[in-house]
C-alpha cells in the first residue's frame, strides 16, 4: 500500500472554503485522512512547516506543441512546466499539426499524455483543421475523449457555423470556447492600438477587435444554452459584457491570464516581443477590469495561455513578424500572489479556487477538492519565500518576467499521491 504524509502544514480546501493547520494522509492515490492524522509505518513523508496545501491547479488552457511544433515544446516537457508550477491537471489546446480534429491525432495526445505524471486532457478543434468552415466531429471526438471544444489562436468568423457548434456543445453538455478577435480591425497582432504602439510607429490590434466578438457570441450563447467560455480576456469593455450576460442568464465563462491581470503594453517598450501576446496587453483600466473581475466571480478562471516559442522566432526583426504568446506556467502562481493577493484583491482562498476549482468545475474534472476520499492532487508551496524567476522545466524561454523576484515558491507537486515535482 503505497502511503504518503504532509505534517504541519496549512490546509486550504477551496470547495468548502475550510483552512486549518494540521496533517494529509493519502493512500493509493487518494486522500484517506485530513487533521490530526499520524504516519504509518513505512510511509513516505514530507515537513509541510511554513507552507500551504491546496488542490493541485488546474490550466484550461495550454498549448504543448505537440504534434508538429516540437522544438518549441513536447507534452512531456510541457507536463514537467506544469508540474513544476504545482499544477496536476491541464488541458491542450489543438492548434497543433496535424490539428486535433481527428480520433487519431486526439488519441495520440490522450496516449502520450498518460505517460507524464500528471493529467493532461485535450480540447479538439471546433472546425476542420482550423480553418473556419466545416465543423469537426465534434461528438465523435468528445465521446473519444476530448473535453472542450475550441478553435484557440484563431477566431470563428462565420456567426452560422458558430451557432451551429454551439449547440452541439449544448447537446453534449461540453465547455465551447473562442478566440475573441476580430481580424478586420486589427493593423498588426500582439500589440494593443494606443499611445505605446503609435510612438513605436506600430500600427495595433484596438479594444473593438474583441468586443464585438464577444458580443455576438454571448448572444449566441443566450439564443442556445451553450456553456461558452470566453479565452484570455483582455478588456473592460469584455468582462463587462460577461457580467452583464451572466446576469442575463447565459452560461458564460471567462479566462484571465496571469500576464493580462499583471502587465499593460507598457510592457512592450521594455520587453519587446516577449511582451507580444494575442489578444494583447492593454492598458491600466484594462488590468484592473480583469483583476476586478477575478474578485466578483465574473471570471471564475486563471488559466496560463502558456504558448511556447523558440529564442529564433521571438528574435524576429520586425514586432509583426514575431509570433505572440509567452509560457506561463512556472510564474502563475507567482503572479497571482504578487497581483492578486498581495495587493488585496482577492485571498489566498480566492486564488486558490480560481486556480483549480473554477476549471475543474466547469470541465468536470476530479480536481479542485481537497477533501477525504478524494484523489491526492496537491500542491504544496511557501507562500512567502520568493524565487528568481527563470531555469524553466519548459523547453521555451519567451517570458518578460525571467529575472524577477516573485513570491511563492512550489515545494512539491503530487499527482495521484505521487510526488512529480520536488523544488
Amino acid at each position: 500500500m503505497q502511503q504518503l504524509l504532509i505534517k504541519n502544514v496549512h490546509i486550504m480546501d477551496p470547495a468548502s472554503r475550510e483552512e486549518y493547520d494540521g496533517n494529509i494522509l493519502c493512500e493509493n492515490g487518494k486522500i484517506v485522512s485530513l487533521g490530526a492524522c499520524e504516519a504509518p509505518e513505512g510511509a513516505t513523508v514530507i515537513d509541510g512547516s511554513g507552507c500551504i496545501a491546496a488542490p493541485g491547479f488546474v490550466d484550461a488552457h495550454v498549448h504543448f506543441r505537440d504534434p508538429g511544433f516540437t522544438a518549441k515544446e513536447d507534452i512531456y516537457t510541457g507536463a514537467k512546466a506544469a508540474a513544476a508550477g504545482g499544477f496536476t491537471s491541464v488541458i491542450m489546446m489543438a492548434n497543433t499539426k496535424p490539428a486535433i480534429d481527428s480520433v487519431e491525432t486526439l488519441q495520440y495526445c490522450l496516449n502520450k499524455g498518460k505517460e507524464t505524471g500528471i493529467h493532461v486532457y485535450s480540447a479538439c478543434t471546433v472546425t476542420k483543421g482550423m480553418e473556419g468552415k466545416e465543423l469537426s466531429p465534434l461528438k465523435t471526438l468528445h465521446q473519444a475523449g476530448a473535453v472542450c471544444f475550441t478553435d484557440d489562436g484563431k477566431p470563428i468568423l462565420d456567426e452560422a457555423l458558430v451557432e451551429k457548434a454551439m449547440l452541439l456543445a449544448k447537446e453534449s453538455d461540453v465547455p465551447i470556447s473562442f478566440h475573441e478577435e476580430d481580424p478586420a480591425y486589427i493593423k498588426t497582432n500582439g500589440i494593443h492600438e494606443g499611445t505605446v504602439s503609435e510612438e513605436l510607429g506600430i500600427p495595433g490590434s484596438p479594444r473593438e477587435a474583441e468586443i464585438t466578438m464577444i458580443a455576438r457570441d454571448c448572444e449566441i450563447a443566450i439564443k442556445t444554452g451553450a456553456k461558452v467560455v470566453i479565452q484570455h480576456i483582455s478588456s473592460k469593455e469584455g468582462v463587462e459584457l460577461v457580467r452583464t450576460y451572466k446576469k442575463k442568464g447565459a452560461s458564460i465563462y471567462a479566462e484571465a491570464t496571469p500576464h493580462h491581470f499583471s502587465l499593460t503594453h507598457e510592457a512592450v517598450r521594455k520587453h519587446g516581443t516577449y511582451a507580444k501576446m494575442n489578444p494583447p496587453l492593454r492598458e491600466e483600466e484594462d488590468r484592473l477590469a480583469v483583476i476586478e473581475g477575478l474578485k466578483d466571480g465574473t471570471i471564475s478562471m486563471i488559466a496560463t495561455d502558456h504558448a511556447p516559442h523558440t529564442k529564433e522566432e521571438k528574435a524576429a526583426s520586425e514586432f509583426g513578424k514575431a509570433p505572440s504568446g509567452i509560457i506561463g506556467l512556472e510564474t502563475s502562481l507567482s503572479l497571482g500572489i504578487k497581483n492578486l493577493v498581495q495587493s488585496g484583491a482577492l485571498s489566498m482562498m480566492d486564488l486558490m479556487d480560481r486556480m483549480s476549482l473554477g476549471t475543474a468545475s466547469l470541465y468536470k474534472l476530479p480536481a479542485g477538492v481537497l477533501q477525504v476520499g478524494e484523489p491526492a492532487d496537491l500542491v504544496i508551496f511557501d507562500p512567502k519565500a520568493t524565487k528568481v524567476a527563470g531555469d524553466y522545466a519548459s523547453k521555451a524561454e519567451n517570458t518578460p518576467f525571467t529575472g524577477e523576484e516573485l513570491p511563492g515558491v512550489v515545494k512539491y507537486t503530487i499527482c495521484d499521491g505521487e510526488i512529480v515535482y520536488r523544488g
